[in-house]
C-alpha cells in the first residue's frame, strides 16, 4: 500500500468537466487507486437550480470518501469533494472556499476560476485534468497550472461524448498527456511517484551547474535562444517537471536524453517561454494608469502628435491591447487629434502569431466588461475579434530583448510578465535599456510582483503599490545589452560601446516595424532606403526595376534603378521627402 505524503507535500488533481462528463468521471475513479496520496477537487458546470446529485453517483464508483464542499473546508488526500451548484471555488492555505457568484452565468468559467487559483496554491504540485465538455472552460486556467511547473492532461477526444473542452486545450499546446478517462489513473500514479525534489535539492544533484551550462548550450544552438541569466530556480523547476514526465531522476540521464532527442530540446524551450497574461491583468493597476497619469501626458502632448508605447514580452498581446482601449478611451476626452502606435513583442513567434490575429475565446468576459466588449470587439464564432480601430494601432514583430535593439523616442513602455523571470544582472542590463528607449519623463508600467532593482537611479517611483516609474533625467547610451546573448561562451563583446552601433538602434527597430507591417500586408516588392538613398530592406523580387552597377559593390538605389525609371524614381523620392503621396506607375 501506497504511503500518502504529508499534507504540505500531496498533489492537488482538479477535474473540470462539463456536457457528458459524468460518464468520464465515472470512468476516471473507478481505475483510481484508493490511496494514491493525492486529493481530488471535482469542478462541473452544475444547473444552479437544482440540487447535484453528483456525489453520490461518483459514491458509486469508489470507497473513497465523496463530499460536496463545504465553506472553508480543509482538504485531505484520498478524498474526492465536489463543487456545490451556483457557487465558484477557490484554494487558499488548503481550505476551499466557497463564494457567490458574481457574474452572469453565461460568462461564469467555474474551471478556469478554480485552477487558477489551484495553479497559485500548488505550483508544481498542482494537475489539472480537462474532461468532456462544450467550449473552452479550462484553457486559462491550464495555462497559468503550466507555468507553475504543474501538469495538464487532457481526455482524448475519441473517448469524449462532447470533445469542444478537451479539443481547446489540446490547442493551447500545452497539454502534457492525452488519454482516456480510464487511462489518467495509471499516469497519475507514475508521475507523483517520481522521487519529487524540491528545486534547491535538485541544483544541489552533483555537477548540476555545469550540466545546466550544457542544457542551455543545446537550446542556444538548436532554438537561438539564450537563457543563460534567466533565474536559475525557474530553469530548475522547468528541467525537473520534464524530467518527472520522462521517470528520469538525475540530471546527467536527463543531458543524454536531450542528446538523443531534438524534439525534447524544443520541450523544454517551450516550457521555459510560457507566460501568464490576460486583458487588464491587475485591473487596479490599469485604472490608476489611465485615471491618474495617462490623461496629463496626453495633454501635454501637441496637436496630431505620435504617442509612441513599447510592450516587450507582449505574449499573446492581451497587455498591448488592453493598453490601446485605456489610450482610446483617454482619447475621448481630448480635444486634440492625437495618434498611438504600440509596438508589441515577444520572443516566441507562436504567441506573436496570436496576437496578430487579435482573436481571443469568450473566456475574456471574465476581464474584460461588457461596455468594451461592445465597443472595442466583434462577436465571431465562440470568440472575440478586436475591432479594426484599436488593431490599426498596434504592430506586433518577434523581438529577443536580449540582444536584439530596443525601440526608442518612447512614451511609455509597459513590461509586466518579463523581469519576475530574469537574474538580478539580467535585470541590470534590461532596466538601463528601458531608459535609453524612453523619452524625457517617459512612463514605465511593470508587473505587481517587479520592481526597478539596482536601477532606481534610471527611474523616479509614481506609484509604488502599482509600479509605475518616470525616466529619470540622466544621459544614458545603449547598453552592453546587446552581448547577453554571449553570456554561454563567457565573452562580452565590447565592439557594443562603438558610436556607430549605437547610432544604428533607432534604424535597425524601424527596420523590425517595417518587416512586421510587410509580413502581414499585401504590399507589391519594394525597397526601404535611408536618407542617402541606400537600400537598408528589400521586400519581394525586384530585378525588373534595380540591377547591380558595374565595379565596386553599391547599394545606393539611385546607381542600380534601371535607366529608363531613373527620372521617375528621384521624383517619387522628392516627394516622399516633402511628405507627399507619389502615384503608383509601372513599367
Amino acid at each position: 500500500m501506497a504511503t500518502p505524503p504529508s499534507n504540505e507535500s500531496f498533489f492537488i488533481i482538479g477535474l473540470g468537466a462539463s456536457a457528458g462528463g459524468l460518464e468520464a468521471l465515472q470512468e476516471f475513479f473507478k481505475a483510481m487507486p484508493l490511496d494514491s496520496g493525492m486529493a481530488f477537487i471535482v469542478v462541473v458546470h452544475l444547473d444552479p437550480h437544482h440540487v447535484s446529485l453528483l456525489p453520490e453517483i461518483l459514491q458509486r464508483q469508489t470507497t473513497m470518501p465523496v463530499k460536496q464542499v463545504t465553506d472553508n473546508v480543509v482538504v485531505e488526500p484520498n478524498k474526492i469533494y465536489i463543487i456545490p451548484p451556483n457557487k465558484r471555488l477557490s484554494i487558499l492555505n488548503n481550505h476551499l472556499q466557497l463564494m457567490d457568484l458574481e457574474l452572469p452565468r453565461a460568462s461564469h468559467l467555474p474551471i478556469d476560476y478554480f485552477f487558477s487559483s489551484l495553479a497559485q496554491e500548488r505550483s508544481n504540485k498542482a494537475i489539472c485534468i480537462i474532461l468532456s465538455g462544450t467550449g473552452f472552460d479550462g484553457c486559462q486556467g491550464l495555462r497559468e497550472i503550466k507555468a507553475e511547473a504543474g501538469l495538464v492532461i487532457a481526455q482524448d477526444e475519441s473517448s469524449a461524448k462532447y470533445n469542444g473542452m478537451p479539443k481547446s486545450a489540446v490547442e493551447t499546446g500545452l497539454v502534457d498527456y492525452v488519454l482516456s478517462p480510464a487511462e489518467m489513473p495509471a499516469k497519475l500514479m507514475e508521475y507523483s511517484q517520481y522521487p519529487h525534489t524540491d528545486m534547491p535539492a535538485l541544483s544541489k544533484q552533483i555537477n548540476t551547474d555545469a550540466i545546466l551550462q550544457k542544457i542551455l548550450v543545446m537550446i542556444r544552438n538548436q532554438i537561438g535562444h539564450d537563457f543563460s541569466l534567466y533565474k536559475k530556480n525557474t530553469i530548475y523547476r522547468r528541467i525537473e517537471r520534464r524530467m518527472q514526465l520522462h521517470q528520469i531522476e538525475i540530471m546527467p540521464d536527463y543531458l543524454g536524453f536531450l542528446q538523443k532527442n531534438d524534439w525534447e530540446v524544443a520541450a523544454l524551450a517551450k516550457e521555459l517561454l510560457i507566460g501568464v497574461t490576460s486583458f487588464f491583468r491587475d485591473p487596479d493597476a490599469f485604472e490608476v494608469l489611465k485615471a491618474k497619469y495617462l490623461p496629463d501626458l496626453l495633454a501635454q502632448k501637441p496637436n496630431n502628435y505620435t504617442l509612441r508605447v513599447w510592450v516587450p514580452a507582449c505574449s499573446t498581446g492581451e497587455e498591448a491591447y488592453s493598453l490601446a482601449m485605456l489610450f482610446q478611451e483617454c482619447l475621448d476626452s481630448l480635444s486634440q487629434h492625437i495618434n498611438v502606435q504600440v509596438f508589441g513583442t515577444d520572443i516566441d513567434e507562436r504567441a506573436i502569431e496570436i496576437a496578430r490575429r487579435g482573436f481571443y475565446s469568450a473566456g475574456i468576459t471574465a476581464n474584460v466588461d461588457d461596455q468594451r466588449l461592445a465597443r472595442f470587439f466583434i462577436t465571431e464564432d465562440d470568440g472575440f475579434r478586436i475591432k479594426k480601430s484599436i488593431r490599426e494601432m498596434l504592430v506586433f514583430a518577434t523581438q529577443n530583448i536580449t540582444k536584439d535593439a530596443p525601440f526608442t523616442k518612447l512614451d511609455i513602455i509597459s513590461c509586466r510578465n518579463l523581469l519576475i523571470y530574469f537574474s538580478a544582472e539580467l535585470q541590470a542590463k534590461i532596466l538601463p535599456l528601458f531608459h535609453y528607449g524612453l523619452k524625457p519623463s517617459g512612463l514605465l508600467f511593470l508587473g505587481s510582483s517587479e520592481t526597478t532593482g539596482q536601477s532606481n537611479d534610471f527611474f523616479t517611483i509614481l506609484d509604488r503599490k502599482w509600479k509605475l516609474f518616470s525616466r529619470s533625467e540622466l544621459n544614458s547610451t545603449l547598453p552592453k545589452t546587446f552581448a547577453i546573448h554571449e553570456q554561454l561562451d563567457h565573452q562580452i563583446n565590447d565592439d557594443v560601446k562603438n558610436p556607430a552601433v549605437i547610432q544604428k538602434a533607432d534604424e535597425v527597430s524601424l527596420v523590425q516595424l517595417v518587416e512586421a507591417i510587410l509580413r502581414r500586408s499585401a504590399v507589391p516588392p519594394c525597397a526601404i532606403i535611408d536618407s542617402n538613398h541606400n537600400i537598408i530592406y528589400v521586400h519581394g523580387r525586384l530585378g525588373r526595376y534595380l540591377e547591380p552597377a558595374q565595379g565596386k559593390i553599391n547599394l545606393n538605389i539611385v546607381q542600380m534603378i534601371h535607366p529608363g525609371l531613373k527620372t521617375a524614381l528621384m521624383s517619387a523620392i522628392r516627394k516622399a521627402n516633402q511628405g507627399q503621396i507619389a502615384s503608383q506607375k509601372s513599367r
